[in-house]
C-alpha cells in the first residue's frame, strides 16, 4: 500500500523537498499563501494592453474638410448675428435710432431688388411689424431741400441732423394719412423717402372718383388717379410742413411683393423726368409725362404698359381707333382723312373731340399726336 503524496513529501531529505518544491510540487496550501497580486500600476498597464487593440479594430471616421466646416460655422454664426440684430431692432422700440436704421435698410434692399424669396420677405416685415400682404403701389419724396439743408443753429453731426429731418418727413407722412399701419415709410438717401402706400380702393377713398374706370380694367394701374391726388394733397402738406420745395414721383402697383422693386422703378423714372422736363416742386408720374416717357424710360415692357394704359378708354370703340389710323396714315390732315373714311369733316371732328375727351390727348396737337402714335405702335408689339 503506497503513502500519500504528502507523506511521501514529508519523508524525503530536506534537498530532495526543496528540489521537489522547486520543480513546482508544492502543497496547495503553500501555493495559495504566496500567490502574488498585481499592483496598482501593473493592473493599469494592464488595462492599456487590452484597450490599444480594441481601438486599433474600430472602425475609421470619415473625414471631415476643416475649411468646409468652417465656412458652415461663420455663416451660421453671420445669420445668428442677423436674427439677434433683427430681434433687437423689436425689441428697442421701433422709434429708437437702431430701430429705425434696420427697417430702413430692409426697405432699401426690398425696393432695389436684393430680396426675392417672398416668403423670408414676409417674415422679415413682420419682425419689423410691417403689413405687406397688402396691395401697395411706391409713392418717392424729393424733400433734399429740407433734408440736407445746412442748419447754423443747431450744434450737431452732420448725420444725425439728416436722420432727424428725414425722420421729421416721415412723420408728417404718416401723420396726413391717418393710417401708420398702411403706410410704410423708410429714408434712402440723398434726400429721398420712399412711401409704401396702400393703393387699394378702401385706403384711397378720400381720393377717388367714382367717374374712374375699374381698376380690373387695367389692373397694373388700378387706383392710378385716386394716388396722384392723395400725392398732390401730400406734397403741399409736407411743403407747408417743412418750409421748402417738395417733389413727388408716382409708382403704379403691381401685383406680388418682390414687383415692389418695379413700382419703385416707376415712380423713379417719374421723378427723374418730370423734375427734367417739367421743373421741380410738383407731382410725376409716367402717364402725365407725354413723350418723355416712351423716350426716357428703359424698360420696353413698362412703355408697352403705359401704351396700353393710354389707350384703354377707346378699347370699346373700335370705330375711333379706324379713325385714329386713317388720321395718321394721312399725315393728320382732317379733309383727306374724311375722304379716306368715306365721312363728312364734321364726323370726323366729331370723332377727334371724343378721343380727346377719353384719353385727355389730342391727336390735333403735335405732341399728343405723337404719343398717341408712340402709344399705337407700341400697344401692338404687346399684343
Amino acid at each position: 500500500m503506497r503513502d500519500p503524496p504528502r507523506t511521501r513529501l514529508m519523508r524525503r531529505s530536506p534537498r530532495a523537498t526543496r528540489l521537489a518544491l522547486d520543480a513546482g510540487h508544492r502543497p496547495r496550501r503553500q501555493k495559495q499563501m504566496h500567490m502574488e497580486i498585481p499592483t496598482i500600476s501593473q493592473q493599469f498597464q494592464m488595462t492599456r494592453q487590452i484597450k490599444i487593440p480594441l481601438e486599433q479594430q474600430a472602425p475609421e471616421q470619415p473625414q471631415v474638410d476643416s475649411a468646409l466646416l468652417t465656412q458652415a460655422i461663420e455663416g451660421l454664426k453671420s445669420a445668428m448675428a442677423n436674427l439677434r440684430a433683427c430681434e433687437e431692432g423689436l425689441r428697442i422700440d421701433r422709434d429708437g435710432d437702431d430701430g429705425h436704421l434696420l427697417k430702413h435698410h430692409f426697405i432699401f434692399n426690398l425696393l432695389h431688388g436684393q430680396l426675392r424669396d417672398e416668403t423670408t420677405i414676409l417674415k422679415q416685415a413682420r419682425i419689423f411689424g410691417m403689413d405687406l400682404g397688402t396691395p401697395r403701389a411706391v409713392i418717392l419724396i424729393d424733400a433734399s431741400d429740407f433734408i440736407l439743408a445746412p442748419d447754423v443753429v443747431r450744434d450737431e453731426p452732420s448725420d444725425m441732423q439728416i436722420r432727424r429731418r428725414a425722420q421729421a418727413v416721415i412723420s408728417s407722412t404718416v401723420s396726413f394719412f391717418h393710417l401708420p399701419n398702411d403706410t410704410i415709410c423708410a429714408y434712402l438717401g440723398d434726400g429721398e423717402v420712399s412711401v409704401l402706400k396702400a393703393s387699394n380702393t378702401r385706403n384711397l377713398a378720400s381720393w377717388a372718383d367714382d367717374g374712374e374706370p375699374p381698376a380690373e380694367a387695367t389692373p397694373s394701374w388700378a387706383n392710378l388717379a385716386a394716388l396722384k391726388r392723395a400725392s398732390e394733397d401730400l406734397r403741399a402738406h409736407l411743403c407747408r410742413d417743412t418750409g421748402g420745395q417738395v417733389s413727388v414721383g408716382v409708382g403704379r402697383h403691381h401685383p406680388g411683393i418682390c414687383w415692389l422693386a418695379r413700382s419703385y422703378q416707376d415712380a423713379r423714372a417719374a421723378l427723374s423726368l418730370g423734375r427734367r422736363f417739367q421743373g421741380h416742386s410738383s407731382v410725376y408720374c409716367l402717364d402725365a409725362l407725354g413723350i418723355a416717357a416712351f423716350v426716357g424710360v428703359n424698360d420696353e415692357q413698362t412703355k408697352i404698359d403705359l401704351a396700353t394704359y393710354l389707350l384703354s378708354p377707346l378699347n370699346s370703340e373700335p370705330e375711333l381707333l379706324a379713325s385714329l389710323d386713317a388720321f395718321f396714315a394721312e399725315n393728320c390732315t382732317p379733309s383727306s382723312t374724311a375722304t379716306r373714311l368715306n365721312i363728312h369733316r364734321n364726323t370726323l371732328s366729331y370723332r377727334l373731340n371724343k378721343i380727346t375727351a377719353l384719353t385727355g390727348l389730342d391727336p390735333r396737337r403735335f405732341d399728343d399726336a405723337v404719343q398717341i402714335r408712340l402709344a399705337l405702335v407700341l400697344r401692338s408689339l404687346g399684343s
